[in-house]
């Protein structure tokens, strides 16, 4: 069989073939690989519209809104974010770094002040997921169309560690929370980057009905295929341990065990 486009995405080749209706932008959301190593060269004013303007055209639930982005390219507060945000080094290297932000403050404003309401309903739960859910979204775009110019970029959720820090470094008000960062910039050595392998697609893709007596052979299966690939790579191996990690202890949280606390502190009640 030869190689199809999606070898490198489940790192082996798979027994099924791309559509005839094959597309660039499939073919780019394959080869996303995450970028930490970038040039100085700055983005653009035009290139960061354009980014916004993709992210603006994200779906969005009943057309709230919900979310806002702060665009950091102070050399300074880059240095303050990358260090609350477990000193990693790329956020200060990288250019632009965005802060998304789930926004409820907006809304609240909107129906308090003119339309003259009460905003009783941004106090429950489903109100911050439906933010959380049009920022994730909205970014995802942002990270597609950067790409589609032949920029770099990488999700940070390290900033959850601090939040509340990210929160006054940013000057947020009461209602708007950070939910994670984005890295873009020029890349720098992307061939030395490369597209790490995911699940396989019967892992994540039921038919029907959630099945989950097959997941322990479809992870067996995986970390086989990751160990491969970290190997190769020089880096540590263990997708299951890394997994356990994150949720085994309360310490894999790294400070994130006070989130409903620190959205509390920025006015999120989640009744």
């Amino acid at each position: 069989m030869t190689t199809s486009p999606f070898g490198l995405r489940y790192g082996v080749e798979v027994p099924f073939e791309p559509p005839a209706a094959w597309s660039e932008v499939i073919a780019r959301q394959l080869d996303h690989r995450s970028v930490r190593s970038y040039r100085p060269d700055p983005v653009s004013d035009d290139m960061l519209t354009a980014l916004i303007a993709a992210a603006q055209s994200a779906p969005t639930s009943g057309n709230l809104q919900l979310w806002s982005v702060v665009a950091v390219r102070d050399d300074e507060r880059r240095t303050r974010l990358a260090a609350l945000a477990g000193d990693q080094q790329f956020i200060e290297q990288a250019p632009l770094f965005l802060v998304w932000l789930a926004d409820l403050a907006r809304a609240r404003q909107v129906t308090t002040e003119l339309a003259s309401g009460a905003a009783e309903g941004a106090d429950f739960v489903e109100a911050a997921v439906l933010a959380f859910v049009d920022v994730a979204l909205a970014a995802q775009n942002a990270s597609l169309a950067a790409e589609s110019l032949g920029l770099g970029t990488v999700f940070v959720g390290a900033i959850r560690n601090r939040p509340l820090e990210i929160a006054t470094e940013l000057g947020l008000p009461p209602h708007v929370f950070p939910v994670f960062g984005l890295t873009v910039g020029h890349p720098d050595r992307l061939a030395e980057t490369a597209v790490k392998p995911r699940l396989p697609q019967d892992a994540v893709l039921h038919h029907e009905q959630y099945d989950l007596d097959q997941q322990a052979a479809h992870v067996q299966t995986y970390e086989a295929v990751l160990n491969a690939f970290y190997t190769t790579a020089g880096l540590p191996t263990g997708w299951i341990n890394r997994v356990a990690n994150r949720f085994g202890t309360i310490a894999g949280l790294n400070g994130r065990e006070h989130l409903r606390q620190a959205l509390h502190s920025q006015g999120f009640q989640l009744r």
